[in-house]
């Protein structure tokens, strides 16, 4: 079984590789994916809503930022680094509460 630690290593080592490992999209640019960052108006309704609420994102996103010139490639790792964000936000979260909530202080 996996310790904490352990767990935590894994979870940043994908970060790191998502964000700032070889890619299609300039990683300066997965970067602000990640964060919910400054991005363009072709990106900022896709990602928000990949971002906040999945289920409404439209074929009407992903045409408006292919049509501001980004490739299918540089949309999949940025969705995904939008995705990944919120997910380690969400996890993060999770982890300074169940460390309130126990106690355990410091422990993220």
């Amino acid at each position: 079984m996996r310790t904490e630690d352990d767990k935590r290593l894994i979870h940043r080592r994908l970060v790191e590789r998502i964000v700032g490992g070889p890619g299609q999209a300039p990683a300066d640019e997965r970067r602000r994916a990640f964060e919910r960052g400054e991005l363009s108006e072709s990106l900022r309704p896709l990602l928000d809503k990949v971002a906040t609420s999945s289920g409404q994102v439209t074929d009407v996103d992903f045409d408006r930022a292919i049509g501001a010139g980004l490739t299918e490639d540089q949309l999949f790792e940025l969705v995904i680094c939008a995705a990944v964000g919120e997910s380690t936000r969400q996890y993060q979260a999770g982890l300074a509460a169940l460390d309130q909530a126990t106690g355990d202080a410091g422990a993220t």
